[in-house]
């Protein structure tokens, strides 16, 4: 079985990086992953605290993906990691998304947005669906 996820309102949306379950990280409180990995891309502190501070993730993302203020240099290099720690502290925060990651067993999971060919699955399936592998990875480290 495959558990595909998209919209937070989803049977699993919970997975979704904007579905509202804030994380601590670098000893500050994000509302969402999304807002956390948005602000990632950027060196300019005050760039930064500006998307923590956005009120949605949806503007969290609009922000983070602005090219008016340029990303770190090295962002192709670190952002898989930048996820992956951040969508592990999710599920290690909020025990009822521990427990439903975990109640998902050996299935294998897919973000099923069309627009996004490398987080998730995109239109047609053949995206390479980083943020569903990565799920699977955390699913496997908490259940050590």
């Amino acid at each position: 079985m495959t558990i595909y996820f998209y919209t937070k309102n989803d049977d699993y949306g919970d997975f979704s990086n904007f579905s509202s379950h804030g994380i601590e990280m670098d000893g500050v409180w994000w509302k969402t992953v999304e807002h956390y990995f948005q602000a990632q891309k950027f060196e300019i502190s005050t760039y930064r605290d500006q998307i923590r501070e956005s009120h949605t993730a949806k503007q969290a993302a609009e922000l983070g993906r602005s090219r008016k203020v340029p990303i770190r240099s090295d962002w192709e290099e670190i952002k898989d990691s930048i996820m992956e720690e951040a969508i592990l502290r999710k599920f290690q925060t909020h025990e009822r998304l521990r427990d439903l990651l975990l109640s998902t067993g050996s299935s294998d999971i897919v973000e099923n947005a069309p627009g996004d060919y490398y987080w998730g699955a995109g239109k047609d399936g053949t995206g390479l669906n980083k943020l569903g592998k990565i799920l699977v990875k955390v699913r496997a480290k908490l259940s050590m």
